[in-house]
């Protein structure tokens, strides 16, 4: 997007002000006057907060309030009766532990990536472009048992888009724990040409931290038996080395928070110890500047190892992915109440 350059499209945004996205559409009230700050939703209830007709994209979208697990957000293309993208709303923008506010440095998580912003204290921002040729359809389900309270913008442009587009796509998983000595499986079922740009990782320490970062990222490519993306360690793979710092020099984890990879956030009182058991990350890998690229089908797969050997930690991701055509999510949502992370 070159900002200097006249484009033939016309703005957009959905909120709690205008809910129907429509110019001329906001608040009737007068100046500082707030009338509809927000919406409520009730338990059970999946509310449409954005329903626009294409071609177009969604180019920002802004959520707080509630951003717990219990809201699960949902995308549809093209009038598909299907969601591509299905996640709990914390998990989708790398917050999946989100009953943790406050890091081990005592302060607020900070996710500062160029495609997901978590700021102070809890705002998720998502700048993924989003193209959609006939339809875009986003919601909002509450499978808790309270009323909730959110907050939203979600604004994007009506206009011509490149015939080579693909569909944004994102998908939700967690093994709690992970099977001992088995590949946790991060994206499978994948099927046409597309671009794998990026996964989301909570991890949850179990018993003790003998350097859980020794698992190995492997990537899968149309069809392939062995992996044509081989990492050497989780660690790495994430864009960092020797166990985020905690191997060398001042023995401890270093959260970090760059454009493209992350290890922003530490949950746990004993940041000093090195490898204590119980502690809680969570990091981000965004493939913006080496997007991995398939023809037929992609999967891929992270190692839970340590240096004594396989371990069962808990594992939960979010994949995304852009695709030739908009395609059910490979995976079925646990249980509300399996949700809780901790």
């Amino acid at each position: 997007m070159r900002l200097y350059t006249i484009e033939n499209q016309t703005s957009f945004a959905f909120s709690a002000e205008n809910p129907t996205g429509t110019r001329d559409g906001g608040t009737r009230g007068g100046d500082c006057e707030k009338r509809n700050p927000c919406i409520r939703i009730e338990p059970g209830e999946d509310r449409t907060l954005a329903d626009v007709e294409g071609p177009g994209m969604i180019t920002h979208i802004w959520f707080t309030g509630y951003v717990g697990h219990s809201f699960i957000l949902r995308i549809y293309w093209d009038g598909s009766d299907f969601p591509s993208v299905e996640a709990p709303v914390s998990a989708f923008f790398g917050s999946a532990y989100d009953e943790n506010f406050e890091t081990a440095e005592g302060r607020y998580s900070i996710l500062n990536s160029a495609l997901l912003l978590v700021a102070p204290g809890r705002g998720f921002n998502c700048y993924f472009e989003m193209p959609f040729r006939r339809r875009c359809r986003i919601t909002m389900e509450n499978r808790g048992k309270n009323p909730e309270t959110l907050y939203y913008m979600i604004s994007g442009w009506r206009g011509e888009i490149p015939d080579n587009a693909g569909y944004f796509h994102a998908a939700y998983r967690q093994e709690h724990p992970v099977v001992r000595g088995r590949s946790y499986t991060v994206l499978d079922g994948v099927e046409g040409q597309g671009t794998f740009v990026g996964v989301t990782l909570a991890a949850g320490m179990n018993g003790n931290n003998t350097c859980w970062v020794e698992g190995e990222a492997k990537m899968y490519l149309d069809g392939e038996t062995y992996p044509s993306f081989n990492y050497t360690g989780t660690e790495d793979y994430f864009c960092g080395s020797y166990a985020f710092g905690n191997d060398i020099i001042l023995n401890r984890y270093e959260p970090f928070s760059g454009l493209y990879a992350g290890m922003y956030a530490i949950y746990g009182n004993d940041r000093e110890k090195q490898y204590n058991g119980q502690q809680r990350f969570l990091l981000y890998r965004w493939h913006v500047k080496d997007p991995v690229r398939f023809r037929t089908s992609f999967r891929m797969v992270l190692d839970n190892l340590g240096w004594t050997g396989p371990r069962y930690d808990d594992y939960t991701t979010v994949a995304y992915w852009y695709l030739d055509r908009p395609a059910q999510i490979p995976f079925v949502l646990p249980p509300d109440d399996d949700l809780v992370m901790k």
